[in-house]
């Protein structure tokens, strides 16, 4: 798949199937995502893993302990996992997120920042965390890599069964691009006695950029790159990846 940010423009134009999406068969069953962090993990990311993990109702958060990344692959395939998440930090804040879909890729880099964990957002806006299958906003991804982007965050969440369930979950969680960089926002929105509408971020929320996407996994170093930022070009700064 051709995802670099010259040849993406227009998708809506020309849209191309391929042969070889691993995302064909994604919304026939639920996934399966396993969680974990880099080695030795501070505890100030652990508690943060611990909220991500409840933005995902189908997650399963592990301690990686001293496992190396061939062998994480390697046990997460084994035990069914469609997708693994790890979560990276630098002095107790989360600085990027590999999305790795298994058992055959692709593997997505982000950076992250701007963090602001669930416990720290206003108190007023502080609610409990419902398990219900959130709704997904996906706001200005426009190219086939934006595309390519929406399906690996996407298929991170299972799908809702009917159209009865949807009108009853009160849960959104948006993705939204703004100059390539992806704002992850949580929120609950509730109906007032006279019917308006009150959105209620409960958090966590954080700002990703995309820097690579791999088409194997994360242990394959052979694997081809199938994009990775340039921000130095001269032309960069008028370049709109997604």
């Amino acid at each position: 798949m051709k995802a670099d940010d010259v040849t993406t423009k227009d998708v809506g134009k020309n849209k191309v199937s391929y042969i070889d999406d691993e995302y064909a068969e994604a919304g026939i069953k639920d996934p399966k995502v396993i969680m974990t962090t880099c080695r030795e993990p501070t505890n100030k990311l652990t508690r943060f893993v611990k909220e991500m993990k409840l933005c995902f109702p189908n997650a399963t958060r592990v301690n990686r302990g001293n496992i190396d990344v061939k062998e994480l692959v390697r046990l997460s395939k084994a035990a069914g996992f469609t997708d693994l998440v790890i979560f990276h930090e630098h002095s107790g804040i989360c600085d990027g997120i590999i999305v790795c879909h298994l058992p055959y890729g692709p593997t997505a880099y982000f950076s992250v920042t701007d963090v602001v964990a669930r416990h720290d957002v206003p108190k007023k806006s502080l609610a409990s965390v419902s398990e219900q299958i959130p709704h997904l906003v996906f706001n200005n991804f426009q190219t086939l890599l934006g595309e390519r982007v929406c399906n690996v965050l996407k298929f991170l969440y299972p799908v809702v069964p009917n159209q009865k369930i949807s009108q009853k979950i009160r849960r959104v969680i948006s993705f939204t691009n703004f100059n390539d960089f992806i704002l992850f926002r949580h929120h609950i929105y509730r109906k007032k006695e006279n019917n308006e509408i009150e959105l209620v971020e409960i958090g966590p929320r954080f700002t990703m950029r995309l820097y690579q996407i791999k088409l194997g996994t994360i242990d394959q170093k052979e694997s081809p790159i199938e994009w990775v930022l340039r921000p130095y070009f001269n032309t960069s700064w008028k370049r709109k990846a997604l």
